[in-house]
């Protein structure tokens, strides 16, 4: 293909040389000729190991260019990337000047140029942007600018993950290549582009083709949990230094643990955490910080973030029409009775407390065999549990204008189909696509 890039940073740089290195026909464009200026000798305008040479055997190669002028770059191409700065204002929102300014050099120069042999031409952003950019500010622009010539335009946003000073083997073995966008031409078309990152290591092409929105919000999440790690490893330096501790060492196993610490598990949006080990052992971590002067800000944090889930939840009831309540499920986890800090629980109470008539199904739990600190805690918070509770869960959505699930088994998800509330609420994310049809079905966080 012809592959323009908007943007000569370290991810334009990496990325046209990369692409340029496996065939494609690739020209980079930069107001600055700082930038191009290099490029256009052979050599890498940012420090990058092994750049210097790639940028060197495309130029020789005739596969590698750069140019200060989008019509250069525009005639003929098949895609334009657009990796160009998306640094903080002021108020620490995005600056989106540079996207703006490069989607409307790509729609001037279409009016101009000639179009690929097929008519289309797919605008991709790699730069990190808020969901939203491309439905709101590339399409947008893209309405402003009269007249685009013979061309056709697909828009997309395909995230970048290269670290500064690893970003060559990140091109080449990225975690994942996603693609947000609506039009099948442009997830074919980067496809095709991007395909040989895997036919390369011997693998099958893997490219995700996702919501835009989607593709937006997950190099958000990526850099949002890389900085929490960073932060939570120093909050624990931070804490256990005082008791003679080396943090180091307790991290090296501590990331041994692929089953939990360093997995999937835990990392879905859902409800609040609970149960008997969680709360009580945060909170005790933090005590240890208060004895030491030690501020843990990260930790608290999660505490505060934890009520703020199940405050939403209250604010999402009572902003609604009705007061008859379903909730099904009551333990802090499936398959197990255990109510101690479980987040239910505490829904529920408050719940009760303003007033609406809750009846409570939950598979497993039975007053009469809660025993110990369980029994202790169910009865502190829901002193009426037997009067409230049902074994059937078709009984507890009987005239129910809204049921709050965090149940998974089989009889729940089977009473929902048979007679869903006016309105659903999903504490679990795992209650299946039937449910999720339903009218009036909502997820607790998405």
């Amino acid at each position: 293909m012809k592959v323009a890039v908007f943007g000569l940073g370290y991810v334009g740089s990496v990325t046209a040389a990369c692409l340029a290195a496996n065939g494609h026909d690739v020209w980079g464009v930069d107001v600055d000729l700082a930038k191009v200026g290099p490029i256009t000798e052979g050599h890498s305008p940012v420090v990058e190991p092994g750049l210097d040479e790639l940028v060197a055997d495309g130029v020789t190669a005739g596969r590698l260019h750069a140019t200060t002028d989008p019509r250069l770059a525009l005639d003929g191409a098949d895609v334009s990337l657009i990796c160009v700065g998306t640094p903080s204002t002021a108020s620490g929102s995005t600056d989106l000047t540079y996207i703006r300014r490069a989607v409307r050099d790509i729609a001037e120069a279409a009016g101009v140029v000639a179009p690929p042999a097929s008519g289309f031409h797919s605008i991709v952003v790699r730069s990190t942007v808020p969901p939203g950019t491309v439905d709101e500010v590339v399409e947008q622009v893209l309405a402003e600018v009269p007249g685009s010539g013979d061309f056709t335009f697909g828009t997309a946003m395909c995230p970048e993950f290269l670290r500064e000073g690893s970003g060559l083997a990140d091109f080449y073995d990225p975690p994942f290549v996603v693609v947000g966008t609506r039009n099948a031409r442009v997830g074919t078309a980067l496809t095709d582009l991007f395909g040989f990152i895997f036919e390369n290591r011997g693998l099958p092409v893997d490219v995700q083709v996702v919501d835009v929105r989607t593709a937006e919000a997950l190099k958000y999440a990526c850099n949002a949990f890389h900085a929490t790690k960073v932060s939570f490893a120093n909050e624990m330096g931070r804490i256990f230094r005082h008791y003679g501790v080396d943090s180091r060492e307790v991290m090296r196993i501590f990331v041994q643990d692929t089953s939990l610490n360093i997995s999937p598990y835990y990392l879905r949006p859902g409800f609040a955490f609970g149960g008997s080990c969680l709360p009580k052992d945060l909170r005790s971590v933090l005590q240890l910080a208060r004895v030491n002067d030690t501020d843990l800000p990260l930790l608290a944090g999660t505490l505060t973030t934890n009520e703020l889930t199940v405050r939403d939840v209250v604010d999402r009831v009572v902003a609604g029409p009705g007061r008859e309540i379903a909730l099904l499920g009551l333990s802090f986890k499936t398959a197990t009775d255990d109510l101690r800090e479980s987040p239910s629980v505490e829904l529920a109470e408050r719940l009760i407390g303003k007033g609406y008539n809750l009846r409570i199904y939950d598979a497993i739990v039975n007053p009469s065999r809660l025993v110990g600190a369980n029994l202790r805690h169910v009865t502190s918070k829901l002193p009426h549990l037997q009067r409230v509770l049902t074994a059937d869960p078709a009984e507890a959505l009987r005239g129910a204008d809204l049921a709050l699930v965090s149940a998974t088994d089989p009889a729940a998800v089977s009473a929902l189909l048979a007679t869903p509330p006016a309105r659903t609420i999903d504490l679990s994310g795992r209650l299946g696509a039937e449910v999720e049809a339903l009218t009036g079905y909502e997820g607790v966080a998405w």
